[in-house]
């Protein structure tokens, strides 16, 4: 894992995560195929966090794509928890107490703060990226700037 803190400021080590993403993803188009690495890529390069995947449009419902973690909530109403909000809103939620948050979704109880980053290419929601962690108030404002360029490039590269 990279410790971000270590690594210089987190937006360097975030630098670095988008050069390693880039290397990742860059001879592959496929959606699931990139989707399941980008989690698994997150998942095991971020500390504290204990899911890391995708919910898919389908419809104005997400849909669980690939993730790492435990076992998810299926289907997620637009509007209605973290991850229904950003796909309602098309806005990034950075929430630092999930407990907090009103229409809060716990597929795990274990899960104490949340990042999900909507999915927007060519102006269509492709779906949300969502991270949760077991610590309250994990993701910072450079987190956020940091997971929303990785999401960028994952866009970038892959074939939506």
């Amino acid at each position: 894992m990279i410790d971000l803190q270590e690594a210089g400021s987190g937006l360097d080590g975030y630098a670095m995560l988008c050069a390693q993403l880039e290397s990742l993803l860059a001879d592959e188009r496929d959606f699931i195929a990139n989707a399941a690495q980008f989690s698994a890529f997150l998942y095991n390069q971020l500390d504290d966090l204990n899911w890391a995947g995708f919910y898919l449009n389908r419809d104005e419902e997400l849909v669980l794509g690939p993730f790492q973690g435990q076992i998810a909530c299926v289907r997620i109403p637009f509007g209605r928890g973290v991850c229904g909000a950003a796909a309602a809103s098309r806005q990034t939620q950075r929430v630092e107490d999930v407990h907090a948050f009103a229409g809060h979704i716990a597929c795990d109880s274990a899960s104490n703060s949340e990042l999900v980053v909507p999915l927007i290419k060519d102006g269509t929601l492709i779906g949300v990226l969502d991270l949760d962690s077991p610590k309250l108030a994990r993701f910072s404002a450079e987190d956020q700037v940091g997971i929303e360029r990785l999401a960028a490039i994952f866009l970038r590269l892959t074939a939506c």
